[in-house]
């Protein structure tokens, strides 16, 4: 088992990519802290890894709220003593053509996307360096390396994420702290369910490999990035993206 006995923090954990790579890392020996704003989906994926045999916590947190992070950082060194992984996978889209975005639909993404995963880095990085070792996982998109229509806001953090990726590879690497960042491309989540049939279609057909991801084909390539295997790799940017080019 690649992760045994480490303590993997993921953020959205309760849906799509993030449930996969709280199940994955599970499988892989992790203890598996799943975060999330949605109960519910928080006791499927801590039940569901449970159930299989694994070692789960859930926990309901805002992510763009300091202080709810803090307070879940301190029960989890309680119970474990030590945080190895942070994947921050939580995010949000709020589409528009720039004309017609408002600064709300700017703020929230803002807030969410790129905030988010700075508080929640911010909240575990002393506990890394402490221990000399960690693994920062960020999660881009093939939007924040090629931009995309009608996404502004969501291209200008996912391009951020990359910084902050590139960023903190230099500032914490001798610290024992790796961080790299995974930019997928389209995936199939429910966040594609209301979609017309030909709007699935027409996005296969984008792809070279003429098909949508699968949330565990990115879990896959985390669980890598987080296990020892991957101990030299740090401020990578990895295309999990089936070859699109938007």
């Amino acid at each position: 088992m690649r992760l045994k006995d480490k303590v993997c923090l993921v953020t959205g954990g309760g849906n799509g990519i993030g449930r996969a790579a709280a199940v994955k890392f599970a499988q892989e020996g992790a203890r598996v802290v799943v975060i999330d704003l949605n109960d519910n989906a928080i006791d499927e994926t801590v039940n569901s890894i449970v159930e299989n045999g694994g070692e789960a916590l859930g926990f309901m947190v805002d992510i763009t709220k300091k202080e709810q992070i803090a307070e879940m950082v301190k029960v989890i060194m309680e119970k474990y003593n030590r945080i190895d992984v942070l994947v921050n996978n939580a995010g949000i889209i709020m589409d528009a053509q720039l004309k017609n975005m408002t600064d709300d639909q700017f703020d929230k993404v803002i807030d969410v996307n790129l905030k988010g995963t700075y508080l929640c880095t911010k909240a575990v990085v002393d506990i890394m360096i402490n221990q000399n070792y960690g693994v920062i996982l960020n999660t881009s998109s093939i939007v924040g390396i090629y931009g995309n229509f009608g996404q502004t806001n969501y291209a200008a953090t996912k391009f951020g994420v990359i910084g902050f990726t590139k960023t903190w590879a230099k500032e914490l690497g001798r610290k024992g702290i790796r961080t790299n960042a995974v930019c997928p491309g389209f995936i199939a989540t429910s966040i594609i369910d209301p979609m017309p049939e030909r709007v699935i279609k027409a996005m296969e057909d984008k792809v070279p490999m003429k098909r949508l991801g699968k949330p565990e084909e990115i879990a896959n390539v985390y669980a890598f990035l987080a296990s020892d295997e991957a101990s030299y790799v740090n401020g990578a940017v990895i295309e999990v993206s089936g070859g699109i080019v938007i």
